[in-house]
């Protein structure tokens, strides 16, 4: 199986407050985004691409995955946003409004020609209609040999935005666009994260969205503030059952009776080897992060 990163609480932090980024070295969070685009005004759109930079060059954000996002690349901030994220080589440079599965041909061509690291991958922010209407072709940029491209990120508020759906409790309006960008990640092997959650009075209802987000098959969630991160980091891990769970299923069907055995009963239950690959992801995402390579133990 692939090393898994666990992905459970991704908080976004302004490009263009130095001392937000700062406290992001310090946070008890899995990855952390770095921002140029919506939290950062246009004239301190320069400024704040300089100062992102230079911090993902310092370091010392320790086991947090850094991602840098971009403007869009038809922005007049784009293009030089992802040509100096290259330079910078954080771990993911996540490009906003991706529509068309060619502005990721775009942004790898970009990344290969400024020798960004090949362990640079690209993110997508799906986050407008023709997203969601070409969600599959993007997610099938992943399979191209030139391809960076690594995970999704969920533009809750964009979509709200620009198909006037309203953001209701249980998100019933955008369940069908949530479900085909989780269903498409999966078919080419993407991770694919959950939008914000606006209401930072509400951690109820933040908890809420965070376990519809888990139970509809997304890696974790992003955030906005440093708050929600606790929440986040404690639904999209798994239970200490469900891991004891998971090691009975894989220690059953270790056992040399079982070796060549599709199907077994298990304390009462038919268990399939089906189970036992989910019970090997469980396994490796709760070692994952015991072992600490993500900040949280």
């Amino acid at each position: 199986m692939t090393a898994i990163r666990p992905r459970r609480s991704v908080l976004y932090m302004p490009g263009s407050n130095a001392r937000a980024i700062e406290k992001a070295r310090s946070l008890p969070v899995d990855c952390v985004i770095l921002d140029l685009e919506d939290s950062v005004a246009p004239d301190a759109k320069e400024a704040a691409r300089e100062a992102v930079c230079q911090a993902v060059r310092a370091g010392g954000f320790g086991a947090r995955e850094i991602v840098i996002r971009t403007n869009a690349l038809d922005t007049p901030w784009g293009h030089d946003d992802l040509l100096a994220a290259a330079g910078a080589a954080p771990d993911a440079v996540l490009i906003s409004k991706v529509s068309d599965p060619d502005v990721l041909a775009t942004a790898a061509l970009a990344l290969s020609a400024e020798r960004a690291p090949d362990a640079t991958r690209l993110w997508a922010m799906i986050e407008t209609p023709l997203a969601i209407l070409r969600v599959e072709a993007i997610a099938a940029a992943a399979r191209l040999e030139t391809s960076r491209l690594a995970c999704f990120v969920l533009g809750t508020n964009d979509l709200a935005k620009e198909t006037r759906a309203r953001l209701v409790p249980g998100r019933w309006t955008m369940l069908p666009w949530l479900a085909g960008a989780v269903a498409a990640a999966r078919a080419h092997g993407l991770d694919v994260l959950d939008g914000v959650y606006n209401d930072l009075s509400d951690a109820d209802g933040f908890r809420a969205e965070c376990e519809q987000g888990r139970d509809l098959g997304f890696d974790g969630k992003t955030l906005i503030h440093p708050n929600q991160v606790a929440s986040a980091n404690e639904v999209f891990a798994p239970t200490p059952a469900e891991v004891e769970t998971a090691r009975k299923i894989l220690a059953a069907f270790a056992r040399p009776e079982n070796a060549d055995r599709g199907v077994i009963s298990l304390d009462g239950r038919m268990v399939e080897r089906l189970h036992a690959e989910m019970a090997a992801r469980t396994v490796a995402l709760a070692d994952a992060i015991e072992a600490g390579n993500s900040p949280i133990s």
